[in-house]
């Protein structure tokens, strides 16, 4: 167990690689970098933290399996067929396996676009939460269209393929010597967020729930406040002592705390003053976000980020 903490340290104390600034770590594959085994049987693939490109293949997000001993579960799809199917490949060359299961953390193109490959193969289940499959359905060809836009004939195969099965509160796997639980722990970054829960592990999963290398994006349908209270009465009494976020490399939960919970807090405080210093939406885009101008996407996000915040904070 000694180097899975060795390597859990480096990982901390590393140059942030899964960067905007590198295009592709793993030039024989589609994947952005090849998968790493966080602790025993669970691997992660550690996507680009840029927005999808035509360079990183659409792989921005962690694509991660769990090997039990009977069987092989992916969590995240993966963001088109063909990045589905070098997901695959690798997981071939760790294990013999059969892939049993994928879980779609949300319904965002780079979670579920990949379905079209795992669908072609014999005895998948593939499982989200509901809210997500209605996401997918309703934006599904729009994520679609974009994703081939970008990634031209790295799309190739690419169709819509829900999920085979839903669920609204948990969904419990016991496969080998693993209990995998599926959880929706309440409103967070996207309709039906989940996370994979390994309590014999204590390790979790967290999708989007959780950011640290990359600054988190706060769409329109976003309640922060909700995401907050998620956090503190879900998400961290889980008590995890690793956390494979949604975008960046493995981690603990004092640093997915210190840039999604704690940063969630602090934008909201100061949209907040801004509010009662009578400020209007048009210069609430440039309260101060300098704690974490370091992060990732932050020249793409923070802007918007604080314009969202602030037209939830002017109703609530």
């Amino acid at each position: 167990m000694m180097r899975y903490f060795i390597l859990i340290s480096a990982l901390l104390t590393a140059p942030a690689l899964a960067s905007e600034d590198i295009a592709d770590q793993y030039p024989a594959s589609l994947l952005y970098s090849k998968p790493v085994e966080v602790i025993p049987g669970v691997f992660s693939a550690i996507g680009a933290t840029a927005p999808p490109t035509y360079e990183n293949a659409g792989h921005n997000n962690n694509l991660s399996f769990i090997v039990t001993g009977d069987g092989v579960v992916v969590i995240n799809a993966g963001g088109s067929y063909l990045l589905a199917e070098a997901l695959h490949k690798e997981i071939r060359a760790v294990t013999d396996q059969p892939v049993k299961m994928v879980f779609d953390e949300n319904g965002q193109g780079h979670a579920m676009l990949g379905n079209s490959y795992w669908a072609e193969q014999d005895g998948v289940a593939i499982v989200a939460h509901a809210d997500a499959a209605a996401e997918f359905e309703e934006y599904g060809a729009q994520s679609l269209q974009s994703t081939q836009s970008v990634l031209k004939e790295r799309a190739d195969k690419t169709q819509l393929v829900p999920p085979t099965q839903t669920f609204e509160d948990e969904f419990i796997v016991e496969m080998g010597d693993m209990r995998i639980e599926a959880l929706y722990l309440g409103p967070a970054h996207s309709p039906g967020d989940i996370v994979i829960w390994l309590p014999q592990k204590e390790l979790v999963i967290s999708g989007d729930m959780a950011f640290h290398e990359r600054m988190l994006p706060i769409f329109h349908h976003t309640l922060t406040a909700d995401w907050i209270e998620t956090w503190e009465t879900a998400f961290e009494p889980l008590g995890a002592t690793y956390v494979i976020p949604g975008h960046g490399h493995p981690t603990n939960m004092d640093q997915v705390r210190r840039y999604t919970r704690d940063y969630l807090v602090y934008l909201r405080g100061k949209v907040g003053e801004h509010l009662e210093d009578g400020g209007d939406l048009a210069d609430a885009y440039y309260v101060d976000q300098s704690p974490y101008a370091h992060l990732d996407t932050f020249e793409e996000l923070a802007t918007r980020n604080a314009g969202r915040v602030y037209e939830q904070m002017e109703f609530e």
